[in-house]
């Protein structure tokens, strides 16, 4: 199906793609962002219920006023941390929000295909599982681009609503800010901070029930 060197560059866009915080203003081709936003509509979905929108954000008072919930938000949650990890939170930047040239909400509509979906009617979440793929998509596709996205998780549900004015039944499951950067990281930025490590695969791997090993 794939010639060796296609095989290599898939497995070097999932090794290399990074979570990205710090963006140039560049503009970034509207091909590119075209060719992303088709990678994720051409996740794979559970029942085929395919439950994403994305909302293209490029104007600066919206970009701002997302960096403002999310920072809320990052403040909120930094009280769960002591020390020198609640420093290391702190630090995380939010900024990266204004300053990409494009940020796409990615949301999960739980109504989509009905009140019957194949796979939905006995695991829910799987259309939250769903959009989680589109997004994993639109994340290698970037990477494939030359691009950089970061991915930001933290904030209210009903601020990014009411920003964006999204109905109250649908999801706004990511913000993806999307652009150039001269400060691509070699490693996941949490790591270089410290703030965890990848775990052993090995150690994650158990043969045919939970918790034995080979």
């Amino acid at each position: 199906m794939f010639t060796k060197e296609e095989m290599d560059a898939v497995y070097k866009a999932i090794y290399t793609r990074r979570d990205v915080r710090s963006f140039l203003p560049n503009p970034v081709p509207q091909e590119s962002i075209d060719k992303i936003v088709q990678a994720g509509h051409n996740a794979p979905s559970v029942g085929f219920m395919q439950p994403w929108n994305f909302i293209m954000i490029t104007s600066k008072d919206v970009k701002e006023q997302l960096a403002w919930a999310a920072d809320k938000e990052r403040r909120a949650l930094a009280i769960h941390y002591e020390g020198e990890k609640e420093s290391k939170f702190l630090s995380l930047k939010v900024e990266g929000l204004k300053e990409a040239p494009i940020t796409i909400c990615v949301t999960c509509d739980p109504t989509r295909g009905g009140s019957h979906v194949l796979g939905r009617n006995s695991i829910p979440e799987t259309d939250v599982l769903s959009t989680a793929c589109a997004i994993q998509n639109m994340w290698l596709a970037a990477t494939a681009e030359g691009l950089a996205l970061g991915w930001v998780s933290f904030y209210k549900k009903a601020d990014i609503r009411d920003i964006l004015e999204i109905p109250p039944h649908i999801d706004p499951i990511a913000l993806l800010s999307i652009g150039y950067t001269d400060k691509y990281p070699d490693k996941p930025l949490l790591e270089l901070a410290d703030w965890e490590k990848r775990r052993p695969l090995g150690d994650l791997i158990f043969q045919n029930k939970w918790d034995e090993k080979k």
